[in-house]
């Protein structure tokens, strides 16, 4: 029971308790049925932890989470949907579900991409990232998980690769591609995605991303764009930079690139996506004054 959050399955309870026993619990409060074969054993709120066990039970042993629940599972941070996704074979009879849990079939489905002593059982992170990506509802919100994924550490470009060589009739394959490839080079946030889709488009000069730095006191920074060969830096900037300190944080380490000759353009990620013209405008306006002979 502790391995599973206070959830069990009527059949799991059965192998212990008489079917009086368990109407009893129920009866007094001490358990409470949350679907027609699965029951939590308190009578308090349930947590997405619990969401997920009941999802797993309730559709059986050949299903298990996938696409963005798995990856939340997983560790995967700032997606707080509550609709759990399952996965199952294509061949499996779906029964009646819980509210709020969304089936999904699949013919590829192979060893390497399950973990079946996970708890709840799942599939692995980078065939996680890929189904919430096809599943996704917009190009963005796809783009945005899997650029999260590199974000966190969850996985690595060839883990993707991998999967997706297993599956090569994936929706949004070239996407996925795409943003694994900028996303491992270094761009993790989508504004910063979008931004180096801006200048390839513009044919403005490629950046590094997360360029190394180090500042007076020996520490270790990143810049989100630099063009090494002007100076040029690009910050963009997400929601942590409204809070003081971090903002503070911020306005040191550019002060101190601006003192050894940089030239440093910050951006909110919203002006990215709203006026991209004046961005590319400034940036390319910076690298001529910088030199470079367009």
């Amino acid at each position: 029971m502790f391995r599973q959050d206070a959830v069990i399955s009527l059949g799991q309870a059965m192998m212990f308790l008489s079917a009086k026993a368990i109407r009893h619990r129920v009866t007094i409060g001490r358990w409470r049925q949350v679907h027609r074969a699965v029951f939590v054993t308190h009578s308090g709120p349930v947590n997405a932890d619990q969401r997920r066990w009941i999802a797993v039970l309730a559709a059986g042993p050949t299903a298990m989470l996938g696409g963005l629940t798995a990856a939340q599972a997983w560790g995967l941070d700032r997606y707080g949907s509550r609709t759990v996704h399952l996965l199952l074979p294509a061949a499996r009879r779906r029964d009646q579900l819980p509210q709020g849990v969304l089936v999904h079939r699949t013919t590829c489905l192979p060893e390497e991409d399950v973990l079946d002593l996970g708890r709840p059982r799942r599939t692995m992170p980078a065939r996680s990232l890929v189904d919430a990506a096809q599943w996704a509802t917009t190009d963005e919100e796809a783009r945005a998980m899997i650029a999260a994924g590199f974000q966190q550490r969850m996985v690595s470009s060839d883990d993707l690769h991998r999967v997706l060589d297993r599956l090569p009739r994936a929706r949004r394959r070239k996407l996925i591609l795409e943003t694994a490839s900028d996303a491992a080079g270094g761009a993790h946030s989508l504004a910063e995605l979008d931004l180096v889709g801006l200048l390839r488009s513009a044919r403005l000069p490629e950046p590094a991303l997360q360029k190394v730095r180090y500042d007076d006191a020996g520490r270790r920074r990143y810049l989100d764009l630099y063009f090494d060969h002007w100076r040029v830096h690009v910050e963009v900037d997400g929601a942590h930079h409204l809070d003081p300190r971090a903002a503070w944080a911020d306005m040191r380490r550019q002060n101190d690139l601006w003192i050894e000759g940089d030239r440093v353009l910050r951006y909110p990620a919203w002006v990215i996506r709203a006026h991209p013209d004046e961005v590319l405008r400034q940036i390319r306006a910076a690298l001529h004054a910088a030199g470079w002979p367009g």
